[in-house]
This record gives C-alpha cells, sequence and structure tokens, in this order.
C-alpha cells in the first residue's frame, strides 16, 4: 500500500510563516510529479503548486513570489513553505504524487488526507 501523509498544518497570524510536508510511504518505485492543491470551504479544490522529480515548479498566481514547493526525492517528501500568509490562504491543503509502485507497473495519482491551515488574528 501507497501513502501520503501531510503535516505541519495550523493556525498562522496574516504575513505570518508555515511549513507543510507530504510524506509519502508503502510499496514506491518511483515518484514524477508531485504537488499541492487547496480547497477552502465552498470552494473547488485548487492546484497552489507543483514540482517535477527534476525540481521544475509551477505556481498559482495567488501564490507566486510567497509559497515556495521543495522536494527531497531520498525521503520520497516534498514541502510546502508558505509565506506572507493571507486570510484567503484558508483552506485544508492536500498533495498529490504520481507514482509507480513497480517497474513496469502503471502510474498512479496519490492523494493524502489534507491539513487545514487557518490564516487569521
Amino acid at each position: 500500500q501507497v501513502q501520503l501523509v501531510e503535516s505541519g498544518g495550523g493556525l498562522v497570524q496574516p504575513g505570518g510563516s508555515l511549513r507543510l510536508s507530504c510524506a509519502a510511504s508503502g510499496r514506491i518505485f518511483s515518484i514524477n510529479d508531485m504537488g499541492w492543491y487547496r480547497q477552502a470551504p465552498g470552494k473547488q479544490r485548487e492546484m497552489v503548486a507543483g514540482i517535477t522529480s527534476g525540481g521544475t515548479t509551477t505556481y498559482a498566481d495567488s501564490v507566486k513570489g510567497r509559497f515556495i514547493i521543495s522536494r527531497d526525492n531520498a525521503k520520497n517528501t516534498a514541502y510546502l513553505q508558505m509565506n506572507s500568509a493571507k486570510p484567503e490562504d484558508t483552506a485544508v491543503y492536500f498533495c498529490n504524487a504520481d507514482m509507480k509502485t513497480t517497474r513496469w507497473g502503471a502510474r498512479g495519482l496519490y492523494w493524502g488526507q489534507g491539513t487545514q491551515v487557518t490564516v487569521s488574528s
């Protein structure tokens, strides 16, 4: 079984910082792209940031210049450094990963359970 577990969520004041982690575990052969998404109450899930296995990154316009996505391939872990947090960043943050569990198996997209981030004074 493969599992993605997010951590690091919580309450942060406007202008503050928070670092989220997403650790993949289980039977993993390779991990391609990893990403962070978020879903606010009453809204659709939206992409926040993505990173390829080679380190190429992409960001939603709303977080460019404030959030930084990174990964540690040796640890099968992705990170989201959230800086200059705004109340509109409040949401449940999910990570996903495009992975293969065996050399010859098909790639699959896996999701974590999410971690709550609340930006409020």
